[in-house]
């Protein structure tokens, strides 16, 4: 896709960056990236810019907020460079991501739920000593220790290590983390699925904390929705000229 000198009116970069509150130079960085046809020059050298690059400014902006930068500028190379099927491959990867995201937030607030009444089960149990050792854990879970060890290499879980013996000891996150692992895992998630859940709820704080973090995490997923949407329409119309 190339630029057609005989479009008018013609445009100068401060004019495209002003739409965006870009700086004219960003405009010349991202013609120079291919974000942007090549544009043509007066005699003087400046650039001559058209409605042609008003409108891949636009899809390059729209794709950045629904894909980010990186494929945002993979995907408008593509275009210039003629590669239409690379282009639509990586706004299906965007899509294929943001299923996967929804899964996984699917997962979590399954886990949470599970674990929660899980906990609140256990409050009317009599205490129970705390599995401390891998053995102790897997036979709480009826598994083997070898699978627990699998786990921890995954990154599901990441017991701390008694100095004098060098064996792993598992405290109460541990445990939630192994009941959450054991779970998912019945339910055929992954193991880089799991590891994906469980890092949302250590990074929250626990599932307390998480179960209330879920509504906003379910926003910036439907806002995200959204913005691939606009970004699609741009790029239709962007293709189509």
């Amino acid at each position: 896709m190339s630029s057609n000198p005989a479009q008018k009116p013609t445009l100068r970069p401060a004019d495209l960056a002003r739409e965006h509150g870009l700086s004219a130079q960003a405009v010349r960085n991202y013609e120079q990236d291919g974000f942007l046809p090549p544009s043509d020059r007066t005699p003087a050298g400046y650039r001559i810019y058209t409605e042609l690059h008003a409108a891949a400014l636009r899809t390059f902006l729209a794709l950045v907020r629904a894909y980010g930068h990186r494929t945002a500028g993979a995907i408008m190379n593509a275009v210039h460079d003629g590669r239409t099927d690379d282009a639509l491959t990586a706004v299906h990867g965007g899509h294929a991501q943001l299923l996967r995201d929804r899964e996984t937030l699917n997962a979590v607030r399954a886990a949470v739920g599970h674990l929660t009444a899980s906990a609140a089960t256990r409050e009317h149990e009599p205490d129970a000593p705390l599995p401390r050792t891998i053995g102790e854990l897997a036979h709480r879970l009826r598994l083997t220790p070898a699978t627990l060890r699998t786990w921890e290499a995954a990154g599901i879980l990441c017991p701390a290590r008694d100095p004098a013996t060098g064996y792993r000891v598992f405290d109460a996150t541990d445990v939630r983390d192994a009941d959450l692992a054991h779970l998912l895992r019945r339910g055929g998630y992954r193991l880089q699925d799991i590891a994906a859940v469980v890092e949302q709820i250590r990074t929250a704080g626990g599932t307390s904390a998480l179960a209330a973090a879920l509504a906003g995490w379910q926003q910036r997923l439907t806002d995200r929705g959204l913005a691939m949407l606009n970004a699609a329409a741009h790029l239709h119309n962007y293709l189509a000229r």
